[in-house]
């Protein structure tokens, strides 16, 4: 496909090169997220910072590790992973906050998706709707490592991915709501975790790039508890979801070293 980049060497959202970022990415949406993840990495420098796409590099037990922020929801979020594969990357957890569907999952917690709802836009101009939203299994496991280990209250489970965050809260001022609130009810009976705008998407761009994804996310609060008068605080720190996709890398860099040792054999 034609490069509109006026760096013919850089990727036009991005902008992005080769040798910019790392095998594994953290992707937050906010771009001001990407700093306070950079604090983590050793020796982290911006890179590029472009519409809603900000990137910093740095190390992580000797590894080249970015954080690239991907704005809101599906479109920015596939674009984002695309360009990023293109300049090396294959590897990406994504980090964010969602909203409680079930009422066991408190504001507060974080939540490991093994699964997204594909009530989306992007993911249908990718493959037919009938092709699960899954993500990579050894990211997955990884990130639930890493939130046991931090003893952190976590809850793994499929997450319904939207495009309209007005659209959940406010169903009822929709002309459509009717549909919104009958799947909203299907998916609530279903067991879903939680809501959020990203994982659907990203998944299926990873399947179609054979690149691993995983997510994690803090819940921010819980409409269902809310409804029932049950204890519902806004919590708004990332910090502990960002330890989650931290720890989860350094596993997978230590698995991936291993394997790599062992083919040197």
């Amino acid at each position: 496909m034609k490069n509109y980049s006026s760096d013919p060497d850089r990727q036009y959202h991005t902008q992005l090169a080769k040798g910019e970022v790392g095998r594994y990415v953290i992707l937050p949406g906010d771009p001001k997220r990407c700093v306070k993840i950079a604090e983590y990495l050793d020796d982290a420098a911006l890179i590029a910072d472009n519409r809603e796409f900000t990137t910093y590099t740095g190390m992580l037990d000797g590894t080249k590790v970015s954080v690239t922020s991907t704005g809101i929801g599906g479109p920015s979020a596939s674009i984002a992973m695309e360009e990023l594969y293109r300049c090396g990357a294959d590897t990406f957890v994504r980090i964010g906050t969602c909203g409680g569907i079930q009422t066991d999952v408190k504001s507060g917690d974080i939540v490991v998706a093994t699964g997204a709802v594909r009530m989306e836009g992007t993911s249908r101009e990718y493959a037919p709707i009938e092709y699960p939203a899954v993500p990579n299994l050894s990211v997955t496991n990884a990130l639930a490592d890493a939130a046991r280990e931090k003893h952190f209250s976590f809850h793994t489970g499929v997450v319904q991915s939207k495009d309209s965050f007005f659209g959940q809260h406010e169903p009822e001022k929709m002309p459509a709501g009717y549909e919104l609130l009958q799947k909203w009810n299907a998916w609530k009976m279903m067991g879903c975790l939680a809501s959020e705008m990203e994982s659907a998407a990203l998944f299926i761009c990873a399947s179609k790039l054979r690149a691993r994804a995983g997510a994690c996310f803090l819940v921010i609060a819980n409409q269902e508890r809310e409804k029932l008068g049950l204890e519902n605080p806004v919590v708004l720190d990332t910090d502990r979801a960002v330890q989650v996709a931290v720890g989860a890398i350094r596993t997978l860099i230590r698995e991936d070293r291993k394997k790599d040792d062992t083919m040197d054999i």
